[in-house]
């Protein structure tokens, strides 16, 4: 029987403990993400993150969505990401912090327990009638036209348009990275012939 066959409150104590377990490490990976100095290692627990939360999607019986987060999120961006790390040398210690003092710092924690507050508060309002989906419409849907049709249908009708800006941002920032690791290369080697 699957997670998603039981009644509300019934589930499964493995099943439990694993979908809070990977909740947990999917919020400590975020924030070492968030605090970490070296790109390298923020890149690498922002792997982490993405691991964990198709895991989560997996457990929720949504399979596709799981394999399409380790592949685009997980595989592809982090590649772009380590990509322009390594171009712009940026995976030394030394450098400027982003963290100017702890006046920023508690700021951030600040807005951080605002930005949850409203989470908590979203999470226990009730949803209008007029936004519920009738029960077992998804399963219905899923039953009509696969799993892939209701994800990828509206990627490529409604939303080409920003699918198509996002890759080209992408792409934008790569072939910035270039040119300035090029000009990096350029003025190291000028400055050490002189």
């Amino acid at each position: 029987m699957q997670a998603t066959d039981m009644p509300h409150g019934t589930l499964p104590l493995l099943y439990t403990f694993h979908f809070y377990l990977f909740g947990i490490i999917a919020i400590v990976s975020a924030l070492l993400f968030v605090t970490r100095k070296s790109p390298v290692a923020a890149a690498l627990w922002l792997v982490n993150t993405m691991f964990c939360l198709a895991a989560l999607y997996v457990m929720l019986d949504a399979q596709f969505i799981g394999a399409i987060q380790v592949l685009v999120y997980a595989g592809a961006i982090m590649v772009v990401f380590l990509f322009v790390i390594m171009l712009l040398n940026l995976g030394r210690g030394e450098g400027p912090s982003d963290a100017r003092g702890l006046a920023w710092k508690l700021a951030a924690g600040a807005v951080g327990v605002a930005m949850l507050a409203q989470i908590f508060a979203f999470t226990k309002a009730k949803t209008p009638e007029a936004l519920t989906l009738p029960q077992g419409y998804v399963a219905q849907q899923v039953a009509d036209e696969g799993v892939i049709t209701p994800i990828a249908g509206p990627l490529f009708k409604d939303y080409l348009l920003a699918f198509e800006v996002t890759s080209i941002l992408l792409l934008a920032a790569i072939v910035g990275a270039v040119v300035l690791g090029k000009q990096r290369s350029e003025s190291a080697g000028g400055s050490s012939a002189g």
